[in-house]
């Protein structure tokens, strides 16, 4: 038996517009500035700089209002009028207070180098090595990873010196061969293991007390140095307290990641370019949108000509006319890409302003205890905007600020209530238990419960695991491993 009836869906569909729009406003500066060079490449009715500008009059309707994919648009269907105007200049160009000087921002070439791979292999060039251990220095060199390590065990890298390189030899060539490896700069790299990787740095040090306990405790009680049992190290190898401190400190001295240490590692770092910049001016904030987010932009004069000819011709050719609706939809899309560049800047622009309000006492300080507790509703009904958006600026932009250059989503926080009943920020109860540990007695470090005490006497009542929950969020290792001696 078929059944009919009505059912009401409410739902939104985003134009394909207001989606690239979306896009535009989740890009960072640099990545920007790659989108800009792209537009700018594709369209060629828009053009950037300051000479020869003509704008779009923005009076005229938006040409995508009420157009559907499928509706054909005539020649003679076109105001050519509306895209001649040369008098009025976009508003976000004349909004230059809010923009940083282009002076101020400056792209940080990426530095090139050879490889840490490359590096090793160079040195062994100064080592005398017959064609079969040059063969398996290189096969070694090229299985030491970016921290430094050789990972693989021998016998792996005996099967595969075999199988790939037709060389066929035995693990104590290996061993040799490596120990020459180990040589190498910086010291400590090619090492199998973290234990072997300090014991060769320190047998490249002059000879000491301290440098050849620091040796003995790492070749015979490595286990009980990681777990911090300084009074059986103490029992074991028959020392006094500040004859271990001083082979520790030597220990402590040392490079566990060799390969971090090399200048010229290829790896690629991403340079931060800020968004935004606050600063404090005669005791008030002032917030910058970085001027490379306002790019000078305007229309082809020679399309603009194009359609003066067009519109003066008495007699209208079939490619004239087709010519004049591909220059309607270049235009069309130079009109809206200048518009949303303009409604990105100003969305940039109002939701930083909101959070640097929200966040006044902070940013006039630098006190991480005063930073509000604030979820991305709090801004997002400040400046009646969707939460979706705020979420776009905050995750992926940075701002310059009198204490660093920080990513806007670290400001955002959950609330909790103190026993005041005030809700007060989970940063500022990680700020503090990050003070109280650094306060701590470093021989009797404090226990994740003892912590959760002492917050609950300054007025945060949270539970032992909340505590711990937050000491590893901080990167703080629990208290055995935060014992000294």
């Amino acid at each position: 038996m078929l059944k009919q009836y009505l059912q009401f869906k409410l739902s939104q569909k985003l134009s394909p517009q207001q989606i690239q729009l979306m896009k535009l406003i989740q890009l960072p500066t640099q990545a920007f500035e790659q989108r800009l060079k792209q537009e700018l490449e594709e369209n060629p009715a828009l053009e950037s700089g300051k000479e020869e500008m003509e704008s779009l009059n923005d009076e005229f309707d938006d040409p995508y209002e009420g157009e559907s994919d499928s509706e054909t648009i005539e020649a003679e269907d076109i105001n050519i009028d509306d895209y001649l105007s040369d008098d009025e200049i976009p508003d976000y160009r004349t909004q230059a207070n809010n923009y940083s000087a282009d002076d101020d921002e400056k792209s940080v070439p990426y530095a090139s180098g050879t490889s840490f791979n490359q590096y090793l292999l160079s040195q062994l060039n100064t080592v005398y090595l017959n064609d079969e251990e040059w063969a398996i220095a290189e096969f070694l060199v090229g299985s030491v990873d970016e921290s430094g390590y050789i990972r693989r065990p021998l016998s792996d890298i005996l099967d595969d010196l075999a199988f790939t390189q037709n060389i066929y030899t035995e693990e104590k060539t290996i061993e040799r061969v490596l120990a020459i490896v180990q040589q190498l700069d910086p010291p400590g790299v090619a090492a199998r293991s973290l234990e072997e990787c300090l014991i060769i740095q320190l047998e490249r040090k002059d000879n000491t007390p301290s440098i050849d306990l620091a040796v003995a405790i790492l070749k015979k009680s490595f286990e009980q140095f990681t777990k911090k049992h300084y009074k059986k190290l103490i029992q074991k190898h028959s020392v006094s307290e500040e004859e271990l401190k001083g082979a520790i400190s030597e220990i402590e001295k040392l490079n566990p990641k060799p390969g971090g240490s090399y200048s010229g590692n290829t790896r690629m770092i991403e340079h931060v370019v800020p968004d935004f910049s606050i600063k404090i001016v005669d005791g008030e904030l002032e917030l910058t949108l970085n001027g490379r987010n306002a790019p000078e932009l305007h229309v082809s004069r020679e399309y603009s000509n194009m359609l003066k000819g067009y519109k003066e011709s008495k007699e209208k050719s079939k490619s004239q006319k087709d010519t004049v609706l591909f220059i309607k939809q270049k235009l069309d899309a130079a009109k809206w890409f200048i518009d949303a560049i303009r409604q990105r800047q100003q969305t940039l622009f109002i939701t930083m302003n909101a959070i640097m309000q929200y966040q006044k006492k902070y940013f006039l300080t630098g006190d991480e205890r005063n930073l509000r507790p604030m979820i991305l509703k709090d801004i997002a009904d400040e400046i009646q905007m969707d939460v979706s958006t705020v979420s776009r600026v905050a995750n992926s932009k940075y701002v310059d600020t009198p204490y660093g250059t920080k990513l806007i989503k670290q400001y955002f926080s959950e609330s909790m209530k103190n026993e005041q009943g005030e809700d007060v920020s989970t940063r500022e109860i990680k700020k503090i238990l990050e003070t109280v540990i650094n306060e701590e007695t470093k021989k009797k470090p404090l226990t994740d419960d003892k912590l959760a005490t002492i917050l609950k006497e300054k007025g945060y009542p949270i539970a032992r695991r909340t505590v711990a929950k937050y000491r590893e969020q901080l990167g703080i290792p629990v208290a055995r491993l935060r014992k000294q001696i």
